[in-house]
């Protein structure tokens, strides 16, 4: 590690910076929102479905137990970018030895690329379903459209179209009141946990932290911190502006707390669905979202179906874009490229030819004979790798002056984020022995 471990001296405070511009409550919510509803991706509700189907209701203890971790530590990540004006990868290159930022870009990318696949399959999957067609041109007209998007929309119009997609998950909400839900056994599983060291469980609990706390959740969220402030022409990094701090730190975490709040109850919806039909009926084994949707078919009737398979469709088009968008931030800040999706096409080729090119991998996931299932473990596997020192070198580098000038982390939050670091560590053993 290189910090520089010296505190800057203290200098006279430059001239006020104006202050940004007011923001009404759905401008405040914005990438801690994004990030959150991205969370609950198809693979994340293949895995919130299977503990659902086979577990009942025995383990949504979990998703409350995960919230504040995810809190701490996105808050932290949405911080390093307001503060330093920087993303994730950026500052690694800034503070870490080259060779480990790049086998920890190149790890991640693998893992995107991989869950890519997978969603873009889920969807496919979801829409033949709903009215048939053939699944591989689902998957390549998803795939194309969101890279288009991606690379021709502005971002701010761009970043309004995926607030407005969260939307969509409020089919899960939707379904829940359509299916009979126990809801007192609920309540009793949420507030009184329990945990056998039975291994299918254990794999399962270990699968929903590892869908919950994911890296490139850490690297979206602060880059799309930093396209805020340049799409702000008030807004500065606030090491050059510490009088916006206030305002800025309270932004974050409402947005923050809300988005990890509406992950987490959505997901929280998902297994208490399947809980009470899949499992209620004898169906336990579950191998991806549009299984679950399938199975929903004949227990809980067309409409749940329905809306089950239209929320795998519109989370899946909200996950694929942050997919491809943190694995290109990531590869562009570490290769010193312009990055950005506020930038022309023409002013960061290389930034937008990564987006369209980890997409283009995602859609040839699906033409190759790569189990789907295997794919999603192993692609959990690399980001259970990867999020430990990732979340190790995040704390490290906001204790430090040199990297947050006066903005280095409360103490709770601190202390989050460290206890976030050590339950991730718990899960990628748990991850590798089971």
């Amino acid at each position: 590690m290189t910090i520089d471990r010296a505190a800057p001296r203290r200098r006279r405070a430059p001239a006020r910076a104006p202050a940004p511009r007011r923001r009404g409550i759905f401008a405040i919510l914005g990438p801690g929102l994004i990030t959150g509803a991205s969370d609950d991706d198809p693979s994340g509700i293949a895995t919130y479905s299977q503990a659902g189907a086979q577990f009942g209701t025995g383990l949504v203890w979990s998703l409350l137990f995960t919230y504040p971790l995810m809190v701490c530590i996105q808050e932290i990540s949405g911080r390093i970018g307001r503060v330093t004006g920087r993303g994730i990868a950026g500052n690694l290159c800034r503070n870490y030895p080259l060779p480990v930022v790049y086998a920890i870009v190149g790890l991640l990318f693998l893992a995107n690329i991989i869950n890519l696949g997978a969603d873009l399959g889920a969807m496919a999957a979801s829409l033949q379903l709903l009215i048939g067609g053939p699944r591989l041109l689902f998957v390549f007209l998803f795939g194309v459209g969101s890279a288009l998007l991606q690379v021709f929309i502005d971002y701010s119009r761009y970043a309004s179209l995926l607030k407005w997609l969260c939307l969509s998950l409020f089919s899960y909400v939707a379904t829940v009141f359509v299916v009979d839900v126990p809801w007192g056994q609920v309540l009793h599983d949420v507030v009184v946990p329990h945990v056998t060291l039975d291994n299918a469980e254990l794999t399962v609990l270990v699968a929903v932290f590892g869908t919950t706390i994911s890296p490139y959740l850490f690297f979206w969220q602060a880059s799309e911190e930093v396209e805020e402030i340049k799409e702000d022409p008030k807004a500065k990094p606030l090491k050059q502006a510490e009088e916006q701090a206030p305002a800025e730190f309270e932004r974050i975490r409402l947005d923050t707390y809300a988005g990890m709040a509406f992950s987490n109850i959505v997901a929280l919806f998902i297994m208490v669905t399947t809980a009470a039909t899949l499992h209620a009926h004898g169906t336990t084994d579950i191998q991806t979202s549009a299984d679950a949707a399938q199975a929903l078919r004949p227990i809980a009737g067309d409409f749940a179906f329905a809306l089950f398979a239209l929320g795998i469709i519109g989370t899946g088009l909200l996950a694929v874009p942050v997919l491809a968008g943190s694995a290109a931030y990531a590869l562009a800040e570490t290769c010193h490229w312009p990055a950005g999706l506020g930038k022309k096409p023409s002013r960061a080729k290389a930034f937008y030819a990564t987006i369209a090119g980890a997409t283009a991998l995602g859609i040839l996931v699906n033409l190759s004979t790569l189990d789907p299932m295997k794919a999603l473990f192993w692609s959990a596997v690399i980001n259970g790798i990867v999020a430990v020192p990732v979340m190790v070198m995040m704390m490290l580098m906001t204790a430090h002056r040199s990297v947050m000038g006066d903005f280095t982390l409360p103490p709770v939050l601190r202390i989050g984020g460290w206890l976030a670091t050590a339950v991730m560590a718990l899960a990628a053993v748990a991850m590798l022995v089971t």
